[in-house]
């Protein structure tokens, strides 16, 4: 898998792991996490299309998308835990990474509820 080396792969590859997960969750029967997946995957979008001007076309180095995999074949709740801890673990890797402060936060906020999330 190719690195996520711009802003615009790691966006990219956020909001396709969030429709990911709310699709992970919706056949789980978990509506609630569903939905937040859903509005993180809306959220991310705004913060790409209000950002896209504001970045800087600096190189991101040390992410790839391997190590941030997701196994969503599992539907227990040791499964469900394990794909909010690697989302989690993708998010506070790549918020440094971004040069756009709002942007940042966004990710951090991400990584928080997912974080949260793993926790239950």
């Amino acid at each position: 898998m190719p690195s996520l080396n711009t802003f615009g792969a790691i966006l990219t590859y956020a909001i396709e792991m969030e429709s990911r997960l709310r699709d992970y969750y919706q056949a789980a029967g978990s509506e609630e996490r569903a939905r937040e997946t859903d509005k993180r995957r809306s959220n991310l979008e705004r913060v790409r299309r209000e950002n896209v001007t504001e970045i800087k076309l600096e190189p991101i180095e040390g992410l790839d998308e391997a190590d941030y995999a997701l196994n969503l074949d599992d539907a227990s709740a040791a499964g469900q835990q394990a794909a909010e801890s690697t989302a989690a673990r993708f998010y506070t890797d790549t918020a440094p990474k971004i040069n756009v402060r709002e942007v940042q936060r966004a990710l951090e906020r991400c990584a928080k509820q997912h974080a949260e999330n793993a926790s239950k």
